[in-house]
């Protein structure tokens, strides 16, 4: 068995899988990981590979991991036995961010014949186009020596076919204490502003909405000569692309400016969606987290958005349970989400990651963490329900999806009265609510 641990040292070929002619990739986890497995199709494909449609047809699976939690680290786990036990003739090649963060603990597993940290993902093609035969193969190494950037757009996100996502950034230089990702990420990085630009006119030639992307979105550019912000490459993107809706998927708070916010309430071409991860409306437990910034500066943030762009979608990531949270932390931070305008909340459990601050101190009682998780996902539940209210009897931007669905500008589900063709932008008057989102005037309700 081979281990590379150190990218900087000189390194013999990598060695290589059996020929194999057709590949299957499973992504898990975020949108960087989705774009991360663009990039591994487009570049197998250039080596001459052909895609499968499922895993049965394929010579080899490439599994692309999460391993943000737990949970996704036994979702994995679990689908690399499945996948050996259903396809046992089947190379099973693990990458991503698990990969990088445990190569030995998944390179034990039966079936496993190699696996590839994100500090070797880029050579994958070269890895599977000649011949050798070998299990338990481990290619990684010092993920914080690479500068390269692995991205293509995915063009069938959650098979709607009509929002594709481009990764403008990879890396994080912060460090939370309850976050393993800058250990499998890297250091912050940002695609250069030329490659966005014909990345974008590509995609705005078949597309009306295209999502932007990254593991720390906001800090795009700052590893670049000069004084480049995110709001630098946006302005570039409407002038020189034809682009008729950019998203922005999730940028941290401080990095939502005076300048970023009143691009995006200027332009009619930006969609009305503003993500900022919050984790906690508890001062102490931000310190404990070494998020740099206070409860207060979250809401100055968030007000600004909300004066700007009065109908804009405001969602945040949310944790329960960090290590310490006391009764009082969770109430303190219940009632600053309470306070604040969300019209939505991903909420998250804390779960343990190995080899982070957060992991080494007293941990709070899963069953505490499971009801504090409850609480925050009832009260968005609220919130989202006041925001679906108030849209209805008014006119929104969509994009038209499949199925007779559409998105809206500020983030809702919306079911059309009539069927349209994907991948227009169109303006629908909202006569109602479904469950989990809104109907538009003469479609009938979903009781």
């Amino acid at each position: 068995m081979s281990i590379r641990t150190d990218a900087s040292d000189p390194q013999p070929p990598p060695a290589t899988i059996n020929t194999v002619d057709r590949f299957w990739v499973k992504n898990f986890g975020c949108r960087a990981s989705q774009a991360d497995g663009a990039a591994i199709e487009a570049g197998l494909t250039a080596k001459g590979f052909s895609s499968a449609a499922t895993a049965s047809e394929a010579g080899l699976i490439v599994l692309n991991t999460c391993t943000v939690t737990a949970t996704a680290d036994d979702e994995v786990r679990q689908t690399v036995r499945r996948m050996h036990r259903d396809h046992p003739h089947a190379r099973i090649l693990i990458t991503g961010c698990y990969a990088q963060r445990a190569p030995q603990e998944l390179a034990n597993i039966e079936g496993v014949t190699l696996v590839v940290g994100n500090s070797h993902k880029t050579q994958i093609p070269d890895l599977v186009s000649a011949s050798m035969d070998y299990h338990g193969q481990i290619e990684v190494g010092d993920i914080f020596a690479r500068h390269d950037f692995l991205s293509a757009p995915v063009e069938d996100a959650a098979g709607e076919r009509t929002r594709p996502n481009l990764k403008i950034q990879d890396g994080c230089n912060n460090r939370c204490s309850f976050c393993i990702i800058p250990f499998v990420r890297g250091r912050s990085r940002s695609a250069p502003a030329e490659q966005v630009i014909e990345q974008i006119k590509a995609l705005a030639a078949k597309y009306r909405e295209v999502v932007l992307s990254g593991i720390n979105l906001g800090r795009w550019g700052r590893d670049f000569p000069g004084r480049l912000r995110l709001a630098d490459l946006v302005r570039r993107l409407l002038d020189e692309t034809p682009v008729e809706r950019l998203r922005l998927s999730s940028v941290e708070p401080m990095d939502f400016s005076d300048d970023l916010l009143t691009l995006m309430a200027t332009s009619d071409r930006i969609a009305k969606h503003v993500h900022a991860p919050l984790q906690s409306g508890s001062d102490t437990v931000l310190r404990r987290m070494h998020r740099k910034y206070r409860p207060r500066h979250y809401a100055d943030r968030i007000a600004k958005a909300r004066a700007l762009m009065p109908d804009c979608a405001v969602g945040a990531d949310v944790m329960t349970g960090f290590p310490g949270e006391t009764k009082a932390e969770f109430e303190d931070s219940r009632a600053f989400i309470e306070s604040l305008p969300f019209t939505y909340l991903h909420v998250f459990t804390y779960s343990e990651r190995p080899g982070t601050p957060a992991a080494d101190h007293q941990q709070v009682p899963m069953p505490i963490r499971k009801h504090r998780t409850h609480v925050l996902r009832e009260l968005a539940a609220k919130k989202n329900l006041e925001f679906r209210r108030s849209m209805i009897g008014r006119k929104i931007s969509v994009v038209t999806l499949d199925g007779g669905k559409a998105l809206s500008g500020n983030f809702l589900k919306v079911k059309l009265s009539n069927a349209r063709p994907s991948n227009l932008i169109q303006a629908v008057q909202i006569g109602g609510l479904t469950p989990d989102g809104l109907h538009e005037s003469g479609a009938l309700p979903v009781l």
